[in-house]
């Protein structure tokens, strides 16, 4: 079997409801789907999504078509790591973190989807699962919501059967994410997850001092407190909080997780599909992670929950909440694992 397309197509509008985080605006609908096919009439899919600029999908699509997709046409796309080798030795020169990456992880994602369909098998099966069904918590709680807001989806999640809900600090003072915790809290109850997300806002002393409260309010983990490349930050960081440190989604590729890791500044690993380096990447660093005794949740769902099936350390799958047709339903707070050939998914 070989390579012999590989065609993109690109979405970018206006999205309906706009989210907001402690740094950024989400506002928009972004989609770059690549597909890769081949000469025995199989063909791999992949989407990789964006909330903010205009034209990314559109650039990433160019990176893709006239960049990477021409030196793996005639390939065979079941040598996954081999590919991916070539790709990142292409783009090594003009610096493969970045849209790079994304568009060595869509290929990737495409190619893992395509092995589980040439096989006839959901690609978790490929990865030698080691369980059916993931833990899911929903990250609902949005900055551009005002308490009752945050109040209403929070209760809307856990009547959908979410085990907990994250939601976003560090848009205002200390005193405003106190407040919109303990809201959260009254709904969910006393012993339901709550994690908090600051999305890189806070340097070393406001993360600190901001983390010994949120740990007094009984938060689960505190996500993105520093700059994402900051190691030694969350090394100091993880030292003086007892509130495990969740991070990982801003990092690219799994050598980017190493020194963090090896130095105790990650409480929770959370790799990004698309900025890590697809499934692949995401595997490798998982397993990594539990070599050090570090638990994995999911940066997104989608086919990150093949990785989730697989690992031995995982925890959660993050979501938002269920779709209104009804066509997913928990079960004990858990996503059951798609049964079609390929990377298919609830999202």
């Amino acid at each position: 079997m070989k390579i012999t397309r590989i065609t993109v197509d690109v979405v970018s509008e206006p999205k309906e409801h706009p989210v907001r985080d402690a740094i950024q605006l989400l506002d928009r609908n972004g989609r770059t789907r690549v597909i890769v096919e081949t000469d025995e009439g199989v063909s791999g899919v992949s989407d990789s999504h964006f909330g903010r600029v205009v034209s990314s999908p559109a650039v990433l699509a160019k990176i893709v078509t006239d960049q990477l997709a021409p030196v793996i046409i005639g390939e065979d796309p079941t040598l996954i790591r081999g590919i991916r080798k070539t790709l990142r030795e292409l783009t090594d020169y003009q610096g493969t973190a970045g849209l790079s990456s994304y568009g060595i992880s869509a290929i990737d994602l495409a190619l893992w989807d395509l092995l589980g369909k040439s096989l006839g098998v959901p690609v978790w099966r490929l990865l030698g699962a080691q369980r059916t069904t993931i833990p899911a918590y929903a990250m609902v709680g949005w900055l551009e919501l005002d308490v009752a807001g945050l109040e209403a989806v929070s209760a809307k999640a856990m009547e959908q059967g979410f085990r907990g809900v994250k939601m976003k600090v560090g848009g205002g003072p200390l005193t405003e994410d106190v407040s919109r915790i303990r809201a959260v809290r009254a709904v969910i109850g006393a012993d339901a997850p709550l994690m908090v997300d600051a999305n890189q806002a806070f340097g070393f002393s406001e993360a600190l001092r901001r983390g010994r409260v949120y740990e007094e309010l009984d938060c689960r983990w505190f996500e993105e407190p520093l700059p994402a490349g900051d190691t030694d930050g969350h090394v100091r960081l993880a030292e003086k909080l007892d509130i495990p440190i969740a991070t990982g989604e801003n990092r690219y590729g799994q050598e980017a997780f190493r020194d963090l890791l090896a130095g105790g500044g990650v409480g929770v690993v959370q790799p990004d599909l698309r900025r890590a380096g697809g499934l692949t990447d995401c595997l490798e660093i998982g397993l990594m992670a539990a070599g050090f005794g570090v638990p994995y949740a999911s940066h997104g769902g989608g086919a990150h929950i093949h990785v989730l099936a697989a690992l031995p350390n995982t925890i959660y799958v993050e979501s938002g909440l269920l779709p209104a047709d009804g066509r997913v339903e928990l079960v004990d707070g858990c996503y059951p694992l798609p049964l079609e050939p390929g990377l298919s998914s609830w999202h």
